[in-house]
């Protein structure tokens, strides 16, 4: 794909820095898992029979449309305390086709912003991908493709994972890289399961090798819901992400989401144990502070209160779509995950 690149404006904010007020350019980049954003109309090509008007959740229009909206909802108001435009890069996941993501982003509390999407089918045997929203005031891609996952053997019983989605593109005329992941889940045991995520891991640490070979400074994105925390083997020996600034040098990724992990952080919770699966991953070039482009400022996990359950065991749980196969009415079983960019202004 070849896009020519527009006038580009984003918000003007002001942050104190070292006890001076500075104006900066700011930029969003956040994830969502969406859980199970199916359309109701049955593929015969996946499993999603539950997902149909017929099927056991008796998945009806009318529950496509409020989740619709509850995800538009959410979208809408992501990082808006800083900038008002909301994320530039929208990375997704747990969405079964291009449909549902073209019904997202013309929704009204989220259409004026004009998001574009990439998407490409993976073999997933649910039938689930990831995807890519992107608003064209900030973001011009180049380049998009999907990144075949191989199984190791006797990982997971299912022979077939998601796609890992390559994008690069122009972020107000910086080149960038992007990837966007929903590796292998920890179903049937998570040490079983881990060399599936390390295999995915591996994708991503190859790709972007080859990147970095021709491109030592280059700006990479790696972004998704991992399966895994921030201090599991698949991050922090495959990935070798570092944990603080300080440690990270040229070539290697910082992992912003480490300590917050540490301090009892996390985008989801099971059996009252929270895990941090939905990070975002930058390369050492988004680090360097002044520079003239983009700068990693900080993180955010996105989790207002109207997206928690409110009650019973569960309260502050992320209220989800689905309790069993009754519909719950909620948003997602995952908060979402941002990352702010900063730009001087000269």
């Amino acid at each position: 794909m070849k896009y020519r690149i527009l006038v580009f404006s984003f918000l003007t904010s002001f942050f104190i820095v070292d006890a001076q007020i500075k104006k900066y350019k700011t930029c969003i980049i956040a994830f969502y898992n969406l859980e199970n954003f199916y359309d109701t109309i049955h593929n015969p090509m996946i499993n999603d029979e539950d997902f149909t008007p017929s099927g056991m959740k008796h998945y009806t229009k009318d529950i496509y449309t409020d989740k619709v909206n509850n995800l538009a909802t959410v979208i809408s108001m992501i990082g808006t305390d800083i900038s008002e435009v909301g994320p530039a890069i929208l990375g997704v996941a747990e969405i079964e086709n291009d449909t549902v993501l073209t019904d997202l982003i013309h929704h009204p509390l989220i259409n004026h912003r004009h998001y574009q999407l990439i998407h490409f089918n993976s073999k997933d045997p649910r039938g689930i991908d990831v995807g890519f929203l992107y608003n064209p005031k900030f973001f011009a891609p180049e380049k998009a493709e999907p990144l075949f996952v191989k199984m190791p053997g006797n990982s997971k019983q299912a022979f077939y994972t998601r796609d890992i989605l390559y994008v690069k593109g122009w972020l107000a005329g910086e080149p960038i890289h992007l990837y966007v992941n929903h590796w292998p889940s920890r179903r049937g045991g998570e040490e079983r399961s881990s060399s599936a995520r390390e295999a995915a891991a591996l994708v991503c640490k190859n790709h972007i090798k080859s990147i970095v070979q021709n491109e030592p400074n280059a700006k990479i994105i790696l972004m998704g819901d991992l399966n895994d925390d921030p201090d599991s083997p698949s991050i922090t020996q495959t990935l070798e992400a570092k944990s603080s600034i300080a440690e990270t040098k040229p070539g290697q990724l910082f992992n912003p989401w480490y300590q917050p992990y540490k301090n009892g952080i996390g985008t989801l919770a099971n059996r009252d144990s929270w895990g941090l699966f939905d990070q975002i991953l930058i390369s050492y070039a988004w680090l360097k502070h002044p520079q003239e482009g983009f700068f990693y400022h900080e993180q955010h996990i996105f989790s207002q209160n109207f997206m928690k359950e409110n009650t019973g065991r569960y309260k502050n749980y992320p209220m989800r779509t689905w309790d069993g196969n009754t519909y719950r009415g909620g948003y997602s079983d995952h908060f979402p995950t941002y990352i702010v960019l900063l730009k001087n202004l000269k």
